[in-house]
């Protein structure tokens, strides 16, 4: 695998200014993509929430519903 600098050569590039800087009304140079990705991820988990977490969220979340319920039929009766 070869390395590419993904910087501009100040000397090489046009519209710049000696260190570096754009003038006025210039476009600056646009960033060179990077030819090599990152390191090979093997580890990419395909399930999402497991069955645990995902049961005590919606546990709780019918208990609130039911405590609220509950208070509504309260005030009303």
């Amino acid at each position: 695998m070869s390395y590419v600098n993904p910087d501009p050569e100040p000397e090489r590039t046009t519209g710049l200014e000696p260190g570096g800087g754009v003038p006025p009304g210039e476009t600056p140079p646009a960033e060179s993509s990077m030819p090599e990705a990152g390191p090979r991820e093997t580890h990419n988990p395909t399930k999402g929430w497991t069955k645990g977490p995902l049961t005590l969220i919606i546990g709780l979340v019918v208990l609130v519903a039911a405590f609220f319920l509950v208070y509504a039929l309260v005030l009303i009766f």
